[in-house]
């Protein structure tokens, strides 16, 4: 069999983590992208050397890291891009940042990380994917699509963009073999829960329970393998019904 290639963003923790280590159990070569360091808690083989190093809110960035990612492909195809890096500032003492609490810098940095590093990263490894007849799954939110208590505006606007994003690259990638969806996440069980999220959970989610990284993690590798193969365009809720 081929072997099949990954590239993951936002690995260090949570839901990214989860997947890469369900990736590596199923027999994917696995690269992960991080604004920080190698962790030792990614205790899978080869970690630290399928480890790169790259702050997606400096756009500048987004050459090297291909570069690199090309370097360790050494010439095979890259069967699936995992777009699971984001971010959501946060006020004093946590809260929650509107319209009025977010300036330019905010704005920026959030829009750039979670929404045009994405657009710029399956632009310039379209060759490889096209080469795979490869998927692109983008990680949005429950927050995309209504206002959340504890995502702040931008990045509830960055992830509303990326589902439109996500529907864009389907529509235009198509053609070339590459698939694009996304996946919208809500309340998962992951190391930066707000507080008073179980009382949200208790109010709003109809199976009165967290989600698990790993029950994520399935729903990616779903759409990563040959099972959703004429899937293309969709945005799957992960959320135990939160948003019925």
């Amino acid at each position: 069999m081929t072997q099949r290639y990954m590239l993951l963003t936002g690995a260090s923790r949570g839901i990214g983590h989860a997947t890469v280590k369900l990736f590596l159990e199923r027999g994917w070569r696995v690269l992960t992208v991080s604004r920080q360091p190698f962790s030792e808690e990614c205790r899978w083989p080869s970690a630290r050397e399928s480890h790169i190093q790259a702050d997606l809110a400096d756009l500048t960035q987004i050459d090297k890291l291909v570069a690199d990612v090309r370097e360790r492909l050494d010439g095979a195809a890259l069967h699936a891009l995992v777009n699971n890096a984001g971010i959501s500032p946060k006020g004093p003492g946590g809260a929650r940042l509107g319209v009025i609490g977010s300036d330019a810098l905010i704005w920026t940095t959030v829009l750039n990380v979670n929404l045009v590093s994405i657009a710029l990263l399956a632009r310039a490894l379209l060759p490889e994917l096209e080469a795979a007849k490869g998927s692109i799954v983008n990680v949005t939110s429950i927050a995309g699509s209504r206002v959340h208590p504890f995502a702040g505006v931008a990045y509830a606007a960055s992830k509303a963009g990326l589902a439109a994003l996500t529907r864009e690259i389907a529509h235009e990638f198509g053609s070339h073999g590459v698939r694009a969806n996304a996946i919208a996440p809500g309340e998962i069980a992951t190391s930066i829960l707000s507080p008073g999220t179980d009382l949200l959970v208790e109010a709003t989610v109809p199976m009165k329970r967290l989600g698990t990284p790993r029950e994520v993690a399935e729903t990616v590798h779903f759409l990563c393998s040959e099972t959703s193969a004429y899937i293309n365009g969709a945005e799957i809720h992960i959320n135990g019904g939160q948003h019925v």
